[in-house]
């Protein structure tokens, strides 16, 4: 076994995705030895995309106030291909979310011939911030979501507060969806996907529209997709859903066996926000196996935690269960938010990898920034996930003596050969790991620091 590069980052440590020797973590002898770590080349499972973040107009706004050198910092950070964290997805909201300035459409009164089509908004900060991305990172794969149609479309005349499209306006409001394409492909900005609503069981004070599974599938099917189709945006993939995992199972079921569903609806998007529920990632995924699943958002909620350790164990915990589960696209929330959490229309604040000090122009990298790049920095585009099993050797040093909420881990195979396995450790402890691949006899017995990640690289 070749382990030919051990990347770490550490809290009451100065690591931060720091490369060290493997005479530093390797042992001797096994004292204390936590646990067995067995990748298993043999079990291969699904492709990985890739990771990304969101490119709303509140990162957008955020990044404008640092001085210009600050801000391509901060987007070479995230998207340089050799330096960064080698973002390759990203997503955007058509017309406002909660994380825009305000309620805005791309159509803000009546017009059925969507004349009056306006992008002024978006170019205020969301295209330049798209644009900006998508340059640095030599081209990300852009899912597109709503929050909500324009107010004079829907039952509630209201963007916020829930409230459904009319049905009168589904081929309408699939036209506005391809404008919108339209307008991006116009500015050099390629779309990956579409999904149909944001949160569509989610009547919240924000930009909001609730949709049924049925719903969701008969626009697919009925509009969005052959227009689509017709407007030569064919490749672009429909996702529904887009909501929590709690009802990701019952959703997806309900939508794909819609009549045509095959055809048009490519997959389920879902978020984080009601817990580990991640048997439902794991029935869909076995059980449609030719359907995409992608995370599409999660943050920490609450407003900013500055400095804080557990939001970036947050985001691994739910990396490694996700993809472990079936995932094929990992999307963070916001990139960047300010020191409040904001700005967010409706003050539904929240943590973001990179908080920005709007008066002093300066931009703070937070643990959540450094734990996501274990990943993305790592996992290459097309890596498959292979089979992982960690076998505890005493009862782990933390507090309900449970494995599985103290140390947990990843492996994949990239495309040119070279496994990656990552893994966490939440307790207070050294964890010391005896490493092996199945079917050789080699095995390394290493340590992971307290509250650490590790990135090993295997040939």
């Amino acid at each position: 076994m070749n382990i030919e590069q051990i990347i770490e980052t550490a809290k009451d440590t100065d690591r931060r995705l720091s490369p060290v020797s493997l005479h530093e973590r390797q042992l001797g002898q096994a004292k204390h030895l936590s646990c067995i770590i067995t990748i298993k080349p043999e079990q291969i499972y699904q492709p990985i995309m890739g990771f990304g973040g969101a490119l709303t107009e509140s990162s957008g706004y955020v990044l404008s106030a640092l001085p210009r050198e600050k801000r391509e910092e901060v987007l070479k950070a995230y998207y340089d291909p050799a330096e960064g964290l080698g973002y390759t997805l990203a997503r955007t909201h058509l017309n406002s979310c909660d994380f825009s300035l305000g309620n805005w459409a791309c159509v803000e009164e009546p017009d059925e011939s969507l004349a009056t089509f306006s992008m002024e908004k978006a170019e205020r900060y969301q295209i330049p911030l798209i644009r900006d991305a998508m340059q640095t990172a030599g081209g990300l794969s852009l899912l597109i979501s709503p929050w909500s149609p324009p107010a004079w479309m829907k039952d509630n005349h209201d963007m916020n507060h829930g409230g459904k499209l009319l049905k009168k306006y589904y081929k309408l409001w699939a036209s506005y969806f391809v404008r919108f394409i339209d307008e991006l492909v116009k500015r050099h900005i390629p779309v990956w996907a579409v999904s149909i609503q944001n949160e569509p069981e989610a009547n919240q004070v924000w930009d909001s529209c609730l949709w049924t599974a049925s719903e969701e599938a008969e626009f697919a099917v009925e509009q969005l997709g052959p227009q689509l189709e017709e407007a030569g945006y064919g490749h672009i993939k429909i996702l529904v859903w887009d909501h929590n995992r709690d009802r990701l199972w019952e959703r997806a079921s309900e939508s794909y066996a819609w009549p045509g569903a095959e055809k048009y609806i490519a997959g389920a998007a879902y978020h984080w926000y009601s817990g580990d529920q991640y048997e439902a990632v794991r029935w869909v995924a076995e059980t449609y196996p030719d359907k995409l699943l992608v995370f599409s958002e999660g943050c920490v909620e609450g407003g900013a935690r500055p400095g804080a350790w557990f939001t970036g164990e947050r985001y691994a915990h739910n990396i490694i269960n996700d993809l472990n589960s079936g995932c094929h696209a990992w999307i963070d929330w916001n990139i960047a938010l300010d020191l409040t959490g904001g700005p967010n229309h409706v003050g539904n604040l929240c943590d973001a990898p990179v908080l920005v000090d709007t008066d002093k122009g300066r931009a703070y990298y937070q643990s959540s920034f450094y734990y996501i790049g274990h990943f993305s920095r790592y996992i290459k585009p097309r890596a498959r996930r292979l089979g992982v099993q960690m076998d505890s050797w005493m009862v782990p040093a933390a507090v309900d003596g449970r494995m599985g909420n103290t140390m947990e881990a990843l492996a994949v195979r990239n495309q040119d050969g070279s496994i990656v396995l990552v893994l966490t450790n939440r307790t207070e402890a050294d964890m010391v790991y005896r490493l092996r691949l199945s079917g050789e006899t080699d095995e390394r017995t290493l340590y992971c620091p307290p509250r650490g990640i590790q990135t090993l690289v295997i040939r």
